[in-house]
C-alpha cells in the first residue's frame, strides 16, 4: 500500500507542478530547475522517473519505512503546489492569460 501511495503521489506532484508552471509558478529546486532546461514537462517527468527508480531501490532493499517518510515529503510538496495554484488563480489576470 505504501508503494501505491508513492506512485500516486508522484503522479499528483507531476500534475500539480505542471499546472503551477502553466499558471506562471517557478521551480524552487535547483536540480529540477536544471532538468526543466530540456522543457518543463520533460524535466519534471525525468525527475519522476528518478524518484520512481529510487523508490524501487528502497523496495529492493526492504526500506518500506523510508518510503513512508518520503510519502509525507511528497504529500507536503503537493499541498505546497496546491497553495501556490490557489494563490495564482486568485491573482488578477492569471486565469484570463490562460484563455489566450
Amino acid at each position: 500500500m505504501i508503494l501505491q501511495f508513492f506512485v500516486y503521489l508522484q503522479l499528483l506532484d507531476f500534475l500539480t507542478t505542471m499546472l503551477g508552471f502553466r499558471l506562471g509558478a517557478g521551480e524552487a529546486s535547483p536540480f529540477i530547475r536544471m532538468l526543466t532546461s530540456m522543457g518543463p514537462a520533460v524535466g519534471v517527468a525525468l525527475s519522476k522517473v528518478i524518484a520512481l527508480v529510487i523508490g524501487g531501490i528502497c523496495v529492493y532493499l526492504k526500506k518500506d519505512r523510508l518510503i513512508g517518510w518520503i510519502n509525507y515529503w511528497y504529500a507536503g510538496l503537493i499541498v505546497w503546489n496546491l497553495c501556490l495554484i490557489v494563490r495564482l488563480v486568485q491573482t488578477p489576470g492569471v486565469v484570463a492569460s490562460l484563455a489566450r
